[in-house]
């Protein structure tokens, strides 16, 4: 059975592949967070850990358990239009555009933050950013808990987020009390955010809903990557983030001769070196292991967090992956692994 205590504990998996353990699973994930607990559970983008938003010391939970850095801010979760209108103080013709457009679905919106959103959650700022999710999963918890959830990705800050429950088990399982098993997540990164309180929008965090799109909705819309305001007013900023244990490399490669030459170049052991590959593939001759994912934009998202996992598991040095198209289809995919091949920490 699962605990309520927050020490000294080892998380329960549950299943949600038929509707009673499904229902099972959205009552006991209800009970933990309407007593102040954190569990882990299933989005579409990548899986979440979650507690509720409304309440600043469940929140503050989040960010100790995922040793977070406390200027980096969490998306709040909600299901329906009613309970995003109420986390903020203004809904402008923009925010129903793009929510009747791709929600639910993976966007985050950037609003000036209603004070029933706790400082913690935005880190100190004026904004929130709300999404609503398109996994059936959270939706049922939220609608049977009746308060929005704070959810980051669930694990450890900087790490690769997890798209299935035993990645969140492999690395949080001694500091929650629950984890629901809601399949592999089928976005496989986390969601777009456009900033709508600027002037024009402005896209902070790129995903798999791509700014073509935006703009078809909307109009307008500003660039606005990086780490540079001093109140950050969203997460995925930092410029080292998403990283696993073993050093991303990108590169391009002709044919698997001049990638050898350039790990040599670089003094890197075929050995210790695991290639993430789409097009150029190399034998798998010396190389610690060779991974093919599709040359498909959206298959290789659903699968590059779930390598990068497999990788570390497997005791790689070096992650060597193939460079990306320079496609605005590429473009959030592309952004993920440059934060993950940053050098040095946050």
């Amino acid at each position: 059975m699962y605990r309520f205590e927050s020490l000294s504990m080892s998380a329960e998996i549950v299943f949600t592949h038929t509707k009673e353990l499904f229902d099972l699973a959205v009552e006991r994930s209800a009970a933990l967070l309407r007593n102040g607990e954190v569990v882990a559970l299933p989005t579409e983008t990548v899986y979440g850990l979650a507690a509720n938003a409304l309440d600043p010391i469940a929140v503050e939970r989040i960010f100790s358990i995922k040793k977070r850095p406390r200027r980096n801010p969490v998306i709040v979760h909600v299901d329906g239009l009613s309970m995003a209108r109420l986390c903020v103080t203004q809904w402008p013709e923009e925010a129903n555009k793009l929510a009747a457009a791709f929600w639910p679905g993976p966007l985050t919106l950037i609003l000036p933050r209603a004070v029933v959103v706790p400082e913690v959650v935005t880190a100190g700022g004026a904004t929130v950013g709300i999404r609503w999710p398109g996994h059936p999963f959270i939706r049922a918890v939220i609608q049977r808990c009746g308060f929005p959830l704070a959810a980051p990705s669930a694990n450890p800050s900087n790490r690769v987020s997890p798209t299935t429950a035993q990645h969140v088990w492999k690395t949080l399982h001694e500091r929650i009390p629950l984890i629901v098993d809601g399949g592999q997540s089928q976005v496989g990164i986390e969601s777009t955010v456009i900033d709508l309180t600027a002037v024009p929008p402005r896209l902070l965090r790129s995903g798999m809903i791509h700014e073509e799109s935006l703009m078809a909705v909307i109009g307008d819309l500003a660039l606005g990557f990086g780490d540079s305001e001093e109140v950050l007013k969203s997460p995925g900023l930092l410029g080292r983030h998403y990283s696993p244990k073993a050093r991303v490399m990108i590169l391009n490669w002709r044919d698997e001769s001049d990638l050898r030459d350039q790990l040599a170049e670089r003094s890197v052991s075929l050995e210790e070196s695991h290639v993430v590959a789409h097009s150029e593939i190399p034998s798998g001759a010396d190389f610690g292991r060779v991974a093919v994912i599709p040359h498909d934009a959206e298959a290789f998202a659903r699968a590059i967090y779930a390598e990068m996992h497999q990788c570390d598991e497997a005791g790689a040095r070096w992650i060597v992956v193939e460079a990306l198209p320079e496609k605005p289809a590429w473009r959030a995919i592309a952004d993920r692994l440059r934060r993950a091949a940053a050098p040095g920490e946050e």
